[in-house]
């Protein structure tokens, strides 16, 4: 019988409380899983190991695991144990700390309802003076491994994105031949020398591997392609948080937003490893891969996209992978958002999700970090029409300076530029004029609506000093246009 989706549900949960013990430890460690198949047995019998270096694991996490069983014609026997023999229900776990002088072992009957009747403790394994600390979780399935390497390896990828900088992983498949010998591939190893800075915020990791993930198409390991991207400067990032608040009934928490656009190189833009136009939104909770919840789903839906450009046509849940569709979207811009929810106090037994409104804000606040990065970026259709006379009124207005028989007059305006005036070419004044225009009507975007028509002006000042500022751009900027050619 094949391996079903509720028993690796079950293996990616094992995989996840693997990679946070490696994360919670102090030093470097080593994530390790390993699917061994032989083909002499009929049907496959795969066996599992999922070991890790990090600190020792708490029988506790094991509470909620239950035991994967179908009826189908026949029983389905979960075999959680290293042997091939019908232990019905068994997980093998070894687990120890540094301060411990034994290796303790376990089994977990995940089929028994009562708490204190699941474990059963081992014959413990002497350490013999050797200080370490991990734990390693055994198990075995009846199906072919082969229907267990895209998930994980999926898993481990979606991992880099969090980009913890002490945990390194791999995914190694051993395959016994019925002749003598056996065939052994690494499918996934990220090696020590590639893991981020450990002084870097995890905001700041999480960028980094964003970055990462869309440069490799999501598809590959740490190949970036080159097709598409000759280096980082083709991607916009914009980042943001919003904070819970602690109160008695409910922990707080802190949602990070990672918003990465890219456009791809004009001659590589039927590149057939590309998105399709769609938004990925990747979520995580408590550093673990996670089906994203109701909230964010509505938060996603309820976010005003019309202000900075976009209209979004549908929102799809395809079994916790959630895609975004936008109508008259550039098929060669692609934009990946990741959300990040994680309990201020970790670990805690208590599972709490994110509101709509602190979604909301997360992603917003990643926007507008956007928007203030990029120069006429993400500007709603109202802002972008009145971008479209600013070429002409840059123009009109580098024109009337040059075309000025007074010299007191061109050089006191060249000089509130920033240029001096025995050196200023036009196109460069004109360049100048334009994109502190676009600045301006973007600042002003990012402003409260309430604020924005007093907004202050900075064409020509930095700073606090203020001139007025147009009371209706599109008719201001409709005017230049026609009347200043």
């Amino acid at each position: 019988m094949e391996i079903t989706d509720s028993v690796l549900k079950l293996l990616l949960q094992l995989v996840s409380s693997a990679f946070q013990r490696c994360r919670l430890a102090e030093d470097l460690c080593r994530l390790s899983v390993l699917l061994d198949q032989s083909t002499g047995n009929d049907p496959p019998i795969t066996c599992i190991s999922i070991s890790d270096t990090g600190i020792g694991c708490n029988l506790k996490e094991f509470q909620d695991l239950r035991c994967p069983r179908e009826f189908n014609g026949a029983k389905f026997w979960a075999i959680l144990t290293m042997a091939y023999c019908d232990a019905d229900g068994l997980l093998s776990v070894k687990t120890t700390c540094f301060s411990d002088d034994e290796v303790y072992c376990y089994h977990i009957n995940l089929d028994e309802s009562i708490s204190n009747k699941r474990q059963k403790r081992q014959a413990s394994q002497a350490k013999n003076g050797a200080n370490f600390s991990g734990t390693e979780v055994s198990l075995s399935v009846f199906g072919s491994m082969d229907v267990l390497v895209a998930p994980i390896t999926s898993f481990f990828q979606k991992m880099l994105v969090l980009q913890i900088p002490n945990v390194t992983m791999d995914l190694i498949v051993n395959q016994v031949e019925n002749s003598p010998g056996t065939q052994t591939h690494y499918v996934f190893v990220v090696n020590a020398e590639k893991t981020p800075c450990f002084t870097a915020s995890n905001l700041e990791r999480l960028k980094s591997g964003l970055e990462d993930y869309v440069l490799r198409h999501r598809n590959c390991l740490d190949i970036m392609c080159e097709h598409c991207f000759s280096d980082r400067e083709h991607l916009k990032v914009g980042s943001g948080t919003a904070c819970s608040e602690e109160n008695r009934k409910k922990t707080g928490g802190t949602m990070e937003v990672v918003i990465v656009i890219s456009d791809l190189l004009e001659t590589t833009r039927s590149c057939s490893r590309s998105c399709d136009g769609k938004t990925e939104v990747l979520y995580f909770d408590n550093f673990s891969p996670s089906p994203i919840p109701q909230a964010a789903l509505s938060a996603l839906k309820k976010i005003d996209w019309k202000s900075y450009g976009l209209v979004l046509a549908s929102v799809n849940d395809q079994d916790g992978h959630v895609f975004l569709e936008w109508e008259n979207f550039p098929s060669y811009v692609q934009i990946q958002i990741v959300l990040h929810w994680y309990h201020n106090q970790y670990p805690t037994r208590q599972r709490t999700e994110p509101g709509i409104n602190l979604v909301k804000k997360g992603i917003k606040n990643s926007l507008n970090d956007l928007k203030a990065k990029h120069e006429g970026f993400l500007l709603s259709s109202h802002a972008r029409k009145i971008c479209s006379y600013v070429p002409d009124l840059a123009r009109s207005i580098a024109g009337l300076i040059f075309s000025s028989t007074d010299i007191d007059f061109q050089g006191d305006c060249l000089s509130v530029l920033g240029f001096q005036p025995q050196e200023a070419e036009r196109d460069a004044v004109e360049d100048y004029i334009q994109r502190k225009i676009v600045t301006v009507i973007g600042m002003n975007e990012r402003k409260p609506q309430k604020d924005q028509e007093a907004a202050a002006s900075f064409l020509f000042f930095e700073g606090d000093s203020e001139t007025s500022y147009f009371e209706d751009e599109e008719i201001e900027c409709e005017y230049y246009s026609t009347t200043l050619e």
